[in-house]
């Protein structure tokens, strides 16, 4: 606290005033060491990598289209599939190279039971990559 005098007869009250200059010092000084610290934190190391041009890879992996029909029917690459045949299939597929994607293209009004078992034999199969294709043109 700041005093307004030393005489006693000219006596005044306490200065409640902050003192901002030392915060603003410290301030400054935080500021002084983030602009130079900050550049020595980049662990870049400098490689002088080769230059090529880059197309993208036209070819595709082989993929199989799953299809789910709302009464449950399942279909493999468009031939009909009984339930009991998913295991072998998946397995035989999980162990070709490069692994195929799985396409699953389930209908709208499908329940949610004979897709969860199909996702879940594939992935016990082996099977890494599983997506679900769907209409973007066709809304609710």
């Amino acid at each position: 606290m700041a005093m307004g005098s030393f005489d006693p007869r000219h006596h005044q009250g306490p200065m409640a005033d902050i003192n901002v200059v030392p915060l603003v010092d410290v301030m400054l000084v935080l500021l002084v060491i983030f602009i130079i610290t900050t550049p020595l934190l980049t662990h870049a190391v400098k490689i002088d990598l080769p230059k090529a041009s880059s197309a993208p890879n036209i070819t595709q992996p082989e993929h199989i289209e799953f299809g789910i029909r709302e009464n449950g029917d399942l279909y493999w690459n468009g031939e009909k599939l009984a339930p009991e045949q998913l295991g072998p299939r998946f397995a035989t597929a999980a162990k070709k190279q490069p692994q195929p994607e799985l396409h699953i293209r389930a209908d709208r009004r499908a329940e949610y039971a004979p897709v969860a078992k199909v996702m879940s034999l594939a992935a016990q199969a082996g099977l890494t990559r599983i997506g679900f294709v769907t209409d973007p043109s066709v809304q609710q």
